[in-house]
């Protein structure tokens, strides 16, 4: 089942207008996110990193390791995501070890596109 799948059904869906910041560079992060509906660009400064489509998963990192936020996530499009907190991940992750696995695919295919040369 796909990670999206796992999360569809979350309660905590947060709308936001094109151009909204989700989360900035630098912040602490106590939440992961799907993308339900829109589009969602990863940003270092002014360069775009990735565009996160729906059934698309970002902010993950920071419920792992617990530093800030390594990027800053804005709304490309209007949208909706669903918000994940630390307990909720963190019980994903001990009851579903696929849930792991994809977040950990995820996070290898940003690292290979952010580190292409």
């Amino acid at each position: 089942m796909p990670v999206f799948e796992l999360l569809r059904r979350e309660p905590d869906v947060r709308s936001f207008s094109e151009r909204d910041v989700i989360f900035e560079e630098g912040q602490a992060g106590d939440s992961m996110f799907a993308v339900l509906e829109g589009e969602v660009e990863l940003c270092k400064g002014e360069r775009v990193l990735e565009t996160v489509v729906a059934g698309g998963v970002f902010g993950e990192m920071a419920l792992i390791d617990h530093e800030p936020r390594s990027a800053s996530a804005i709304a490309k499009t209007a949208c909706s995501v669903i918000a994940v907190g630390e307990k909720r991940f963190t019980m994903l992750v001990q009851q579903t070890p696929y849930f792991a696995l994809q977040i950990m695919q995820v996070l290898a295919q940003r690292l290979r596109r952010n580190t292409a040369s």
